[in-house]
């Protein structure tokens, strides 16, 4: 069965298979989460219960010549359907992931990184024999070992506080409201896919999950712009998927999925300070922002986020925004209204301040035009996700 949703193309079969009724050279992104092999009868902890890890009888009974096999054909494939510079993302544990490697070799491919998911909320090891397991490893590579690659390095910079991000991504594994419309069992989450899909590939691309699932890779995808074609034996899953894809139909749904699936509990944070226009010049001049330290009672108010807010956001009454980084992580000073107004500055509320130094030299660029004015506590100081103000808004 095929099933198109507008940019949502869903194919029911087995991969190998439908893989090749696709165009050569189409596709501009694979992610794809293969069966890792592992059930085999074993048990792990899921909120507090003891659990069986079998997925399915796809995940089951992988001999080594079988995982080889299996890999190298559909990856074989994927190769001839991706663009010259088009690049693939497999995820993968111990169980399957050095065979994906050696198969990748072999076929071409060039290797650019191992990401090393680092979940922030892993299941505990209930034997007690092991280290807990809480990674999982993707391999990002390209098609060719001479064409280059898109990758949106400046937008994963600034995620990062404006420093080059790592290959170790913390982040949590898949939360309750992205199972509201049923459940897979290797269900990826939509931050990891967010990250994934925004690196590598512009909008109006074609990204291709081979291994769908329910569809978390075609709704990151659509939610970024991107069109998407999934494929996957089970019909189960592939309804699961059409029923999310019909979520985010809803325009205030897609926002708040978006809006959760850009939000990282370890993400880069933004102070947002309104102030005058007349001062707002003086503090970009001096590279100070300050603020009234606490309440009308004058107790020092610190918000969570505070310790990673790694930049400034400057506005006066939701227009003229400027972004600045923090000389300094998380980090603040208390100054008298007499040590401001030393500074030039005429503070008017309190008599001590939170200020905040920034570089002035390195204004932080935002790809859309962001109406602070329709917002809640527009004219009070506010802690928010760097993601609300770069990327897909």
């Amino acid at each position: 069965m095929e099933t198109e949703h507008f940019s949502f193309t869903l194919l029911h079969g087995d991969s190998t298979q439908l893989l090749q009724t696709l165009p050569d050279n189409s596709i501009d992104m694979i992610f794809a989460d293969p069966p890792y092999f592992l059930s085999n009868g074993g048990i792990s902890c899921k909120n507090g219960r003891m659990v069986c890890v079998d997925k399915g009888d796809w995940d089951k009974g992988g001999t080594p010549e079988h995982m080889y096999s299996f890999n190298k054909e559909w990856l074989t494939i994927c190769h001839s359907k991706l663009k010259n510079d088009g690049a693939i993302w497999i995820s993968g544990t111990y169980h399957n992931i050095f065979v994906v490697q050696r198969c990748l070799k072999e076929l071409g491919y060039k290797i650019l990184n191992y990401i090393t998911w680092q979940k922030s909320d892993p299941a505990p090891n209930i034997s007690c024999r092991y280290f807990t397991f809480s990674t999982e490893l993707i391999i990002w590579a390209r098609k060719s070992e001479k064409v280059p690659h898109v990758f949106n390095y400046d937008t994963m910079k600034q995620l990062n506080g404006n420093k080059q991000m790592t290959d170790v991504w913390k982040m949590p594994a898949v939360g309750l409201w992205e199972k509201s419309c049923g459940k897979h069992p290797t269900q990826k989450p939509l931050r990891l896919l967010y990250r994934i899909i925004l690196a590598s590939s512009n909008e109006g691309d074609t990204i291709l999950d081979p291994f769908a699932g329910s569809c978390t890779t075609g709704i990151a995808a659509n939610l970024l712009g991107r069109n998407f074609i999934g494929i996957d034996q089970c019909q189960d899953y592939l309804n699961i998927g059409l029923r999310r894809r019909n979520e985010i139909e809803d325009p205030a749904m897609a926002e708040k999925i978006l809006r959760k699936m850009k939000e990282n509990p370890s993400e880069t944070m933004v102070l947002v300070n309104h102030t005058k226009q007349d001062t707002k010049k003086l503090m970009i001049e001096k590279g100070i922002c300050y603020l009234r330290a606490g309440d009308t009672k004058g107790s020092l108010q610190i918000t969570p986020g505070f310790e990673r807010m790694q930049y400034v956001l400057l506005h006066s009454g939701g227009k003229d925004i400027q972004i600045f980084p923090l000389t300094q992580k998380g980090t603040f000073q208390i100054w008298t209204r007499e040590t401001l107004e030393q500074n030039g500055f005429h503070p008017e509320h309190a008599p001590y301040y939170i200020v905040l130094h920034f570089d002035n030299l390195n204004e932080l660029q935002i790809d859309s035009k962001i109406n602070l004015s329709q917002r809640l506590n527009t004219y009070r100081a506010k802690i928010r996700p760097l993601s609300d103000f770069i990327g897909v808004n």
